[in-house]
């Protein structure tokens, strides 16, 4: 299964050891990962701003997640989806990449439920589907 990780799942998956961490894992062991540039950019951006993460660690998880993902170029929606323009380059790279499922725990795009044709689930609904 080819799948995209959103931004906040990634970090999450890198700031604690819990849902979003194992599903990392098994996505890396199990599917092909999909990313873009937009998702590592805003990544990258997130941990070095928000979260305070240095320069050095934030380039080796970069390094990490490239080497355990395939990077495609967002495709441009030709209108809005949704409300947030970054929530459209997730869903152009779930397009992009020809992904099955994009797991995020964005509402905006969880109540979308499905988006051309490319369901949106959180990461536990993602785990309790691998793991039944």
């Amino acid at each position: 299964m080819r799948v995209v990780l959103d931004t906040n799942v990634l970090i999450a998956a890198f700031i604690a050891h819990g849902v979003c961490n194992e599903l990392l894992e098994h996505c890396a062991l199990n599917h092909d990962i999909v990313l873009s540039k937009f998702i590592l950019d805003e990544f990258r951006n997130k941990m070095l701003g928000k979260f305070e993460f240095s320069a050095s660690e934030v380039e080796q998880a970069v390094r990490l997640l490239e080497s355990r993902s395939s990077i495609v170029e967002v495709v441009n929606l030709q209108a809005p989806v949704c409300r947030d323009p970054d929530d459209d380059a997730v869903i152009g790279t779930a397009l992009a990449g020809s992904c099955d499922c994009i797991i995020t725990g964005d509402k905006d795009l969880l109540d979308l439920s499905s988006v051309m044709g490319i369901p949106t689930v959180s990461p536990s609904a993602f785990w309790e589907l691998e793991t039944s």
